[in-house]
């Protein structure tokens, strides 16, 4: 160890001795008003001393430089500062002039850089406000009111409305549509909302979250506005739209992207079929679903229907009658190759988004309105996007593909 490194190891050591000299329990440490808050508070006030002394150009004690005529003027009322390991008292030096303008805690902050970031990681994990006020005062003694909390979380709320407005690519080679179901109070009573999400795969194959909306009665309509949003953002082509089943998603695709072509989810489409079948049965049914959206064309897929609704036809009626009311939204499959099969023939890229943001909703019975569930959601879909660093899998056969079927709507790359 090099003379330096002993130096400061040994000058630690004297300070930490220093500091626990007069140590009898632990509260003289870790408790409100301990040592460490002392500590903290004394460090403050140092930095903020050393500020004014920069502001004024000379230091405490020292004489004052000719032609300078502010000074110092005591200090300012102690104020509580919160930061993210706890709360101490800190007294501002001011200037006889008032023109100094303390950097580490400005004049009219509470908080500590650091702080509101804690409190945002608490609501973006789904804690409600009383929950945020119980583990701060429990962990680190803070006393905070929800009016704070509210104010640090809508600068969040900033954030979501310049996400949702921000422009979009041109085009999108796949999009994916899903929602899930959350509880928000409205009115005084607690109601059910539909919150509506689009994931696009953009031309370098990477996931990218274009919106979510809540609420509104799912039907034509609704996916229309939501459609014309994203036109109205930039998106002018789409060639192949995944979706579950959406009630009038269909037509409403026709309207505004008319090129555009639907599929169906099929694992959803084989799951809701299978609802109607007994546990002993359901592998064999399974397996002869599977032979219908695993044929190598459209004609051996419809084939394996008519199959499949002379074995079970008497006793599954509603499962052949869904899959042929729905073939025309099923059948885009067959124009592909497995590359691209595997990634229309499902939704599961957008549903374990939403198993991630059912993981935050969870900690979550209802909201109090839409911009606390709005906030949340943001943050929760913020961190779930932190792990979309790769393309999905083998987009360079997707891509040439896209680019021989659909090569005067392909954008230049």
């Amino acid at each position: 160890m090099s003379n330096k490194a002993s130096k400061k190891k040994t000058t630690e050591s004297e300070l930490i001795d220093l500091v626990i000299a007069n140590y009898e329990k632990p509260e003289d440490l870790l408790g409100n008003g301990g040592l460490f808050d002392r500590l903290k508070a004394g460090i403050v006030e140092r930095v903020l001393e050393g500020e004014l002394n920069h502001h004024l150009g000379y230091g405490k004690h020292q004489q004052r430089p000719e032609g300078q005529s502010n000074s110092r003027n005591g200090h300012c009322p102690a104020k509580s500062i919160k930061t993210r390991d706890g709360e101490f008292q800190v007294r501002t030096p001011r200037d006889r002039e008032a023109s100094f303008e303390p950097t580490l805690v400005p004049k009219s902050a509470r908080r500590l850089e650091g702080f509101d970031e804690s409190v945002i990681h608490l609501y973006a994990k789904g804690l409600s406000v009383r929950d945020i006020q119980d583990h701060l005062k429990t962990i680190y003694g803070i006393e905070v009111s929800p009016a704070l909390i509210s104010d640090v979380t809508a600068e969040v709320l900033k954030e979501v409305e310049q996400w949702q407005d921000r422009p979009l690519d041109e085009v999108y080679p796949i999009l994916y549509f899903d929602a899930l179901v959350v509880k928000v109070r409205e009115n005084g009573r607690v109601v059910k909302k539909a919150v509506y999400l689009a994931l696009g795969i953009n031309m370098e194959g990477n996931k990218e979250l274009l919106g979510l909306w809540i609420g509104g009665n799912e039907g034509a309509k609704f996916w229309l506005s939501v459609l014309t949003e994203l036109k109205n953002r930039g998106v002018s082509d789409i060639f192949i739209a995944c979706m579950d089943g959406l009630t009038g998603f269909p037509d409403a695709v026709e309207a505004a992207f008319p090129q555009t072509k639907v599929q169906l989810c099929i694992v959803h489409m084989v799951r809701n079929s299978l609802k109607f079948v007994s546990w002993k049965e359901r592998k064999e049914v399974a397996r002869d679903l599977k032979k219908i959206y695993q044929a190598a064309t459209e004609n051996l897929g419809k084939k394996a229907l008519d199959e499949f609704e002379e074995k079970w036809g008497d006793r599954f009626a509603l499962i052949v009658q869904s899959w042929r009311n729905h073939w025309e939204n099923l059948s885009t499959i067959y124009e592909y190759p497995p590359e691209i099969r595997r990634v229309i023939y499902t939704t599961n890229a957008i549903e374990s988004l939403n198993h991630s943001l059912r993981k935050v909703l969870k900690n979550r019975k209802s909201f109090p309105n839409d911009d606390a569930l709005k906030k949340v959601l943001y943050l929760g879909l913020s961190k779930a996007s932190e792990k979309w660093t790769r393309p999905i899998a083998n987009w360079g056969a997707v891509l040439n593909r896209f680019a021989i079927e659909f090569g005067e709507r392909m954008p230049q790359i």
